[in-house]
């Protein structure tokens, strides 16, 4: 799904056909299977790789935590936060956005 954007005419929800025929799979997918609508659908792959990001992103941080209870000189802060900007990854490709009822 797209953020909106200051354009005129309906807000675009999907970025493309192949987008919005997903969707589409995963809305019916989760009707004939009599789940809840807010139900998001995702495969073991991406919930591992999910939750392997989370978790080096919360050593990432613990060990900012550490070095600042340590006096840091700038360029080991400087290190460590880049360290932990990259153990993110890509994880706002993930955010998730309520579907417009």
């Amino acid at each position: 799904m797209l953020p909106e954007q200051g354009s005129v005419g309906r807000p675009r929800l999907y970025c493309g056909q192949a987008c919005r025929q997903r969707a589409y799979e995963q809305r019916s997918a989760t009707q004939k299977a009599g789940l809840p609508g807010d139900v998001v659908l995702v495969s073991r792959a991406d919930l591992d790789g999910l939750q392997d990001r989370l978790y080096q992103l919360r050593c990432a941080l613990e060990d900012v935590q550490t070095m600042l209870a340590e006096k840091p000189t700038k360029a080991e802060l400087e290190r460590s936060l880049a360290d932990l900007v990259r153990s993110t990854g890509r994880l706002d490709r993930l955010w998730v956005t309520e579907r417009s009822s």
